[in-house]
């Protein structure tokens, strides 16, 4: 039997046939789940808004901490790159003055974040770009050959002079190499002199080592500014300086080795504290030191002692 029941409408103000129990429950729901939803998101957005969760406030301090070694490491960042360029002047510096010739360049391979950059490069670039890049190779390592070859001919020659490429001082560390040559603030002026040696930190009586075979030509107390004072004149025209020390165990004329204790370090003269003041000269003219002390020690060591000496402004006498 159908289902005739009526149901009064207001509006109309007449009769009318009765809907669906089941329909209207369902609308009902739905307008209710709809609500929900609505209610749901405004209360989830509100949370999210004013307030965080531990995840959240963690990843937050991250953030920042993050955010300020960034805006300090720019600093040591560019600091790096100088130093290392610096690093890089020096060694073609010495491989010329030493070897006449021209250091190995750096490395070939730091270029090959390009492969990295999108893995959408044409192929067709890809074997350009490998096809150059080899070709760089090549040309480099004949280039390294080539110098080694003109290094290992200039050890060779019976007219090649090796400088001074001893350290005048035994297990000598980075942290005790100052101020080499150039314009440096002078501890007692307080203005930038010219510094024309390199400053070895000391303690005083700590022996001093003749850095090559040798004549000495200048064993005295020279004047207030450098005090005891003892020159050795070198094949090839080198000579070697060694100032502001304690005692002096050698004498003009005399022939020393390279090895032989010359005297001891001190502070005599214009000295700011216990140090030795090295030079090297080659036919009168001033050389800088720290190119000469790669050959006794490590290159880790050698690389520490040129930051020490490119970052010291101040000398000690």
């Amino acid at each position: 039997m159908k289902d005739n029941k009526l149901e009064f409408d207001p509006h109309a103000i007449s009769f009318r046939k009765a809907g669906s129990r089941v329909g209207v429950v369902v609308k009902w729901l739905l307008s209710l789940l709809a609500i929900s939803i609505v209610l749901f998101v405004l209360i989830y957005a509100i949370f999210a808004l004013f307030f965080s969760t531990d995840s959240e406030r963690r990843m937050s301090r991250e953030i920042r901490v993050y955010k300020e070694l960034y805006s300090l490491s720019q600093p040591d960042e560019q600091m790096l790159a100088d130093v290392l360029a610096g690093l890089q002047i020096k060694d073609n510096a010495i491989y010329e003055k030493v070897f006449n010739a021209h250091a190995p360049g750096l490395d070939p391979m730091a270029n090959l974040s390009f492969f990295f950059a999108s893995d959408t490069i044409p192929e067709t670039k890809i074997y350009s770009y490998s096809r150059d890049k080899a070709d760089q190779l090549v040309q480099t390592a004949s280039r390294v050959d080539e110098a080694f070859r003109n290094i290992a001919i200039a050890l060779s020659s019976d007219d090649r002079t090796m400088p001074p490429m001893n350290l005048p001082l035994i297990d000598i560390g980075y942290t005790q190499v100052g101020a080499s040559t150039g314009s440096k603030i002078n501890p007692f002026y307080k203005a930038y002199v010219p510094h024309r040696g390199i400053d070895l930190i000391a303690s005083r009586g700590t022996p001093v080592y003749a850095s090559a075979d040798g004549v000495v030509t200048v064993s005295k107390y020279n004047s207030a500014n450098v005090g005891n004072q003892i020159v050795i004149s070198h094949a090839g025209g080198y000579e070697t300086v060694y100032c502001h020390l304690q005692d002096r165990l050698v004498r003009q004329g005399q022939v020393v080795r390279q090895g032989q204790r010359i005297g001891s370090v001190g502070m005599s003269g214009h000295a700011y504290a216990p140090h030795l003041h090295y030079e090297i000269l080659k036919d009168g003219e001033t050389l800088d030191p720290i190119d000469y002390f790669f050959a006794s020690v490590t290159p880790e060591e050698y690389a520490n002692m040129l930051y020490m000496t490119i970052n010291t402004q101040q000398s000690l006498d």
